[in-house]
């Protein structure tokens, strides 16, 4: 080897190298929008089998299916909406008029009444929270700071939706969209295999992301069935909240748990602890609990057996090992990357036993 070559090869390394630090950095620079691709690319995986449905059963031309499909999405998170901001407006017209003294009281109220029922000494939760660091940290420049972030956020998202909407209509509009802007990368006669692949992990996928939105419709009916009966305030918007939260898997609903579990103490804050918010406590956990029972029994084994394929026990050491290494994020895109990582396997290394074991039922 000369002197030549070897230069060559240095700075071939190094040219890599460089190349490969700048597409992480303009991958970086352009995430937001990364984000609004994937989010479409859901919304289009979970609205394709609409749009077929209408166009094939009921002969809508596939333009006006998909203009329908969209406008339920858009509708869907108009609904949101509309179901927050009273509640927010109503709360802050609350806390505008909320008796400070009154507030107290109750607080130490329910606090003397919960150390008499647990037999415990006793512990001033007021003097505890005015010495958090968090009380004693507070800012009141906070405030107007908070707002304009409020409108930041704000300005973002109305430009998120118009993204996500647009993307979404030529994803729907096109079904071979991306099929063919995966198809650039592939070698000249692997393009059969590039479709194979790409159909096998659309319709996986598809299957996964209708389930899932099937599951939180589920959770949301009982979620509201259960805080309408015991006359929890808002019981639309917490609802809507704990069974989102149940797209984490295995934290999600705990911490739905948790949360619901607060809401019906703050319902109920004033009222005698012993009769009136613990009776009422274990009722919504008990009633919590079972539908939890519900989504993991019925639910879950049928959107994890049906779309992706895969054993219990396989999903969990790999939404286990996920959240280990990427957090919660990982949790969330575990099934589906893995999912599609199993189709690829399938197709590129199906020569080994252990993608054969792992594959057997793709």
């Amino acid at each position: 080897m000369n002197a030549k070559t070897f230069s060559y090869g240095i700075l071939r390394a190094l040219g890599i190298i460089v190349g490969v630090f700048l597409l992480l950095y303009f991958l970086y620079i352009i995430q937001s929008v990364l984000v609004y691709i994937a989010i479409a690319g859901v919304i289009s995986l979970i609205g394709r089998p609409i749009v077929i449905f209408l166009r094939s059963r009921l002969k809508v031309p596939n333009l006006a299916a998909v203009f329908i499909v969209l406008l339920f999405v858009l509708a869907v998170f108009i609904g949101i909406i509309l179901v927050f901001v009273p509640i927010v407006i109503e709360q802050s017209h609350h806390l505008g008029q909320i008796d400070v003294e009154a507030f107290k009281s109750d607080i130490n109220l329910m606090n003397e009444q919960i150390n008499d029922y647990l037999g415990v000494e006793d512990i001033n939760l007021m003097e505890s929270l005015k010495q958090s660091e968090l009380v004693q940290s507070f800012d009141v420049n906070l405030i107007p700071k908070f707002l304009n972030s409020v409108f930041g956020i704000l300005g973002a998202t109305l430009i998120a939706v118009f993204a996500i909407m647009f993307i979404s209509f030529f994803l729907l509009k096109d079904s071979k969209l991306m099929l063919n802007s995966i198809l650039v990368f592939a070698n000249k006669g692997e393009e059969d295999k590039f479709q194979r692949v790409f159909n096998k992990i659309k319709i996986l996928l598809s299957r996964y992301f209708v389930g899932l939105t099937l599951q939180v419709f589920v959770l949301f009916i009982l979620y509201f069935l259960l805080l309408s009966i015991f006359e929890i305030n808002n019981p639309l918007a917490i609802a809507f909240i704990c069974a989102f939260l149940n797209l984490v898997p295995y934290l999600g609903p705990i911490f739905a748990g948790i949360l619901m579990a607060l809401f019906v103490i703050s319902s109920n804050l004033g009222a005698d602890f012993q009769v009136v918010i613990l009776p009422k406590l274990i009722f919504v956990m008990m009633g919590y609990s079972i539908a939890q029972l519900i989504d993991n029994l019925i639910s879950q084994p049928m959107i994890f057996g049906a779309s992706v394929r895969s054993h219990p026990l396989e999903i969990f050491l790999i939404i286990l090992i996920a959240g280990l290494m990427f957090g919660i994020i990982g949790m969330v895109v575990a099934v589906p990357f893995y999912t599609a990582l199993k189709v690829v396997a399938k197709e590129t290394l199906s020569e080994y036993k252990i993608v054969k074991r792992l594959t057997r039922d793709l």
